[in-house]
């Protein structure tokens, strides 16, 4: 859905699509019937955005052949759905049993981070709208922090080189300008806005930094602020993932709640409040890599958790979510007199693994939650001076099967 900042920018939102396991084409339509067009009709609406996730071997096929770029966005059209960014942080089998370290591979050291979100750039220059400002890929913040040394870093920022010549021959060939955006992440080599100014230097007209709200909280820092540090960086803000995180403020008073928590899947990344004035995040102190490993060592409250949760269905008591953090960024993005980003995405990948009496039991009761999801982040925005700004529907053409 588009909404329209008092400073004149049209501000996109929608949902990523990586909460959904299919990684070929096929699987990608089929999830668009299944979920993103019930969604669209819940919100009532005639055009709702896409954060597509497409997994590297899609990316390759579709960035290697025009016509079948031109029949995913016949389809998208079709269905009245729109793209302007993609999720370009999971490589591969996102949705796999287990995830956890591996969505952090290939990393920015590698040919194939690289070649695949060039891929990602080329599919997304073909999907746009035709009144789009500009299109925007989310990556990850180089890499894991072990192993790093300074000749890895001194080869990811070579990578971050041809990246912005690639996306600047993308531009030559389309007309069409793709931003990339590094998102900070808990145990990353950049996990918060201060060690962002790690990528200063690198090309601000095509890089920057995609601000994930659930890892900003995360890293227990003040948006206002944090904001402050990327604009004295000199690094853009070219995507917001609205997001939140589970909030534990008496962590050993709320151990059994959060056991229920646990899963398979995914890291879940545990930061004490202490992580935002130490000299390294993830010291051992006061942060652990996943959620048991923090109970068990039984670090310090407060806790937040890099749990995504539903914006609209925050955790039952003890337990809390840090919508507050998410309404104080949202307000530093767009009080003032221009829009602090044009492209939002709400990114609530975790539905499949949350406590068993959250879960949803079905497409349908998905899409629900889904579409609830963008209704809370479109209310907050509203309420926050932007308006929804209506587009002619678009045409509905017939696709060939």
């Amino acid at each position: 859905m588009r909404l329209r900042h008092a400073g004149g920018t049209t501000v996109h939102l929608g949902y990523c699509t990586n909460v959904h396991p299919a990684e070929d084409l096929a699987g990608i339509l089929t999830q668009l019937d299944t979920y993103a067009v019930p969604v669209r009709a819940a919100l009532g609406g005639d055009l709702l955005g896409l954060g597509l996730w497409l997994a590297a071997p899609v990316a390759a096929e579709l960035a290697a052949d025009p016509g079948a770029r031109r029949r995913l966005r016949a389809e998208l059209t079709a269905r009245g759905l729109e793209v302007v960014t993609l999720n370009g942080f999971p490589y591969a089998a996102f949705q796999a049993p287990v995830v956890k370290g591996d969505v952090y591979h290939p990393d920015w050291t590698t040919g194939r981070r690289l070649a695949y979100t060039l891929d990602l750039a080329r599919v997304l220059a073909d999907l746009l709208p035709d009144d789009a400002a500009r299109g925007s890929v989310s990556t990850l913040p180089l890499a894991w922090r072990q192993p790093w040394d300074a000749g890895r870093a001194a080869g990811a920022r070579r990578r971050l080189d041809q990246l912005a010549a690639g996306l600047a021959a993308v531009e030559r060939d389309t007309g069409r300008r793709i931003r990339v955006g590094f998102e900070p992440e808990p145990g990353c080599v950049v996990e918060s806005t201060a060690q962002a100014a790690m990528l200063s230097g690198m090309d601000t007209e095509r890089l920057g930094v995609c601000l994930d709200l659930a890892h900003l909280a995360c890293a227990w820092e003040e948006p206002a602020e944090a904001l402050g540090r990327l604009r004295a960086a000199g690094l853009p803000v070219v995507k917001v993932q609205v997001s939140a995180a589970v909030e534990a403020a008496d962590p050993a008073g709320s151990a059994d709640a959060l056991r229920r928590w646990v899963e398979p899947r995914f890291l879940h990344q545990t930061r004490a409040a202490g992580c935002a004035s130490a000299p390294d995040p993830a010291d051992p102190a006061h942060a652990a890599d996943d959620l048991d490993a923090a109970l068990d060592a039984r670090l310090p409250g407060p806790w937040r958790v890099h749990y995504h949760v539903p914006l609209h269905a925050p955790p039952e008591p003890p337990l809390d979510s840090t919508l507050p953090v998410l309404r104080a960024a949202l307000a530093a993005l767009y009080s003032g007199p221009e829009a602090g980003c044009d492209h939002l995405d709400v990114e609530t990948y975790t539905w499949g693994v949350l406590p068993a009496a959250r879960r949803p039991r079905s497409a349908g009761e998905l899409a629900t939650g889904i579409a609830a999801e963008l209704a809370f982040a479109r209310d907050e925005l509203v309420a926050l001076g932007l308006a929804p700004a209506d587009r002619p529907t678009p045409a509905r053409a017939e696709v060939r099967r």
